[in-house]
């Protein structure tokens, strides 16, 4: 009686050992660790401008698209601002250019060479600040002058060199901070040799375009993606002395956060190759000159390129 009770004993512990899924060969799995897409939440920011509206809603929509939960802080204000947010983890990322990372975050000596400058903002963003860039986009937001087109033909200027060899005869159009900023007028004159203007026109940043292609002037300040050349058909003239900095724009990232996270950067490495100057000028157009919606210009552009459905 003994053994058949020791026995009975025995049969029951084997019977709530299967029951309680003690690993049997028949136990069934226990649920996979959510993927870290889906377990993270990446604050995705801009600086207060149309482009960059446009740019960190790109961001934010390719991020949602691999399975991100995104949260925007667009619109946080300038330079100075969007690095302090990301110093401090306000946000994981943002748009940046790579000549204001040289020459205003990092405050290095101006550099001409994409490539260089671009290895010299990453590595002095990781050194400094635990950030690092991303591929940055072939655009080049960079400072330019720009002419109607049926104007420079007239006067058979292409690059800035011709522009300079007929200044006496040109009226300049732009902001009033152009005649005194070391990449303005003093930097023109010291990277092209001395020269004087019929005249300088200062006028709100937000009035050169119109002002020229109302004939009031020759020659306009211009950044190198500005929406209006596209819509006003303009000729930006060439640099050919490479004076100014290459500003190609890059998503600026958390080490920490692109270490827990790397499909971070096979997500915007993607989006990086198709943001050229013409590309950017149309779309930045869309929103200044027919006044769109930033996110819907970046989601109709994304969906065109067949990155999102």
């Amino acid at each position: 009686m003994k053994r058949v009770y020791l026995g009975s004993v025995f049969m029951m512990v084997l019977l709530l050992v299967a029951a309680c899924g003690g690993g049997g060969a028949n136990a069934p799995a226990p649920p996979a660790p959510p993927a870290a897409s889906e377990a993270v939440t990446i604050s995705v920011g801009s600086k207060d401008f149309i482009e960059q509206f446009i740019l960190g809603e790109m961001y934010a929509l390719v991020l949602e698209k691999a399975g991100f939960t995104v949260n925007r802080k667009l619109n946080l204000g300038g330079t100075d601002v969007a690095q302090v947010a990301l110093e401090s983890g306000e946000i994981d990322l943002y748009p940046e250019y790579t000549g204001t990372g040289l020459l205003t975050v990092l405050k290095l000596p101006v550099n001409n060479d994409r490539d260089e400058v671009f290895r010299l903002v990453k590595a002095g963003y990781e050194e400094k600040f635990n950030l690092t860039w991303l591929d940055p986009a072939p655009m080049n937001n960079t400072q330019a002058l720009a002419m109607t087109r049926a104007r420079a033909e007239e006067l058979g200027i292409v690059t800035i060199s011709d522009m300079v060899a007929q200044a006496s005869n040109l009226i300049m159009i732009g902001p009033a901070e152009f005649q005194e900023r070391e990449d303005g007028l003093p930097g023109l004159r010291a990277g092209y040799g001395d020269f004087t203007l019929r005249e300088y026109k200062a006028v709100d940043p937000g009035l050169r375009y119109r002002a020229l292609v109302d004939g009031q002037g020759d020659v306009t300040v211009a950044f190198g993606t500005d929406g209006e050349i596209a819509a006003f058909d303009l000729v930006l003239l060439e640099d050919d002395r490479n004076l100014f900095p290459p500003y190609q724009v890059a998503p600026v990232v958390r080490m920490d956060t692109l270490a827990a996270n790397p499909q971070i950067a096979d997500a915007l490495n993607a989006l990086a190759p198709l943001l050229d100057d013409a590309t950017m000028q149309r779309l930045n157009n869309e929103v200044s000159g027919n006044q769109r919606e930033p996110a819907d210009v970046a989601r109709e552009f994304l969906t065109e390129q067949g990155l999102l459905k």
